[in-house]
C-alpha cells in the first residue's frame, strides 16, 4: 500500500528527534519534541483547491519545515506519516 495525496496534499515523512542536546544531555523519550523537519514522500498533482489555481512547489525527495500542529497523522504498516497542505510548509531545505 501506498499514500497518494488529492489537490494540494503533501505526504511527508518526519526525520527522527534529536537524542541528545547540543550540550551533550541526553533527553528522556517524553521531553524529546517532534522535529518539524521532513522529507516529502509524495505530493498531490496541485490544479484548482478552492477556486484557487494551486502550483505544487515540492516534490519527493525534498526536505522540508512545517508548521508545529499542521496536519494529520496517519499509520500505514508500520510506518507513520503525516498529511499537510502545501500552505502548511513553510519552507524547502537546501543542501
Amino acid at each position: 500500500m501506498k499514500l497518494v495525496p488529492l489537490g494540494d496534499k503533501v505526504v511527508l515523512k518526519q526525520l527522527v528527534a534529536e537524542e541528545t542536546t547540543k550540550s551533550g544531555i541526553v533527553l528522556p523519550g517524553q521531553a524529546k519534541e517532534k522535529p518539524q523537519q521532513a522529507e516529502v514522500v509524495a505530493a498531490g498533482p496541485g490544479g484548482v483547491v478552492d477556486g484557487k489555481e494551486v502550483t505544487m512547489l515540492v516534490k519527493a525527495g525534498d526536505k522540508v519545515i512545517f508548521s508545529k500542529y499542521a496536519g494529520t497523522e496517519v499509520k500505514l504498516g508500520d510506518e507513520e506519516f503525516i498529511v499537510v497542505k502545501q500552505n502548511d510548509i513553510v519552507a524547502v531545505v537546501e543542501d
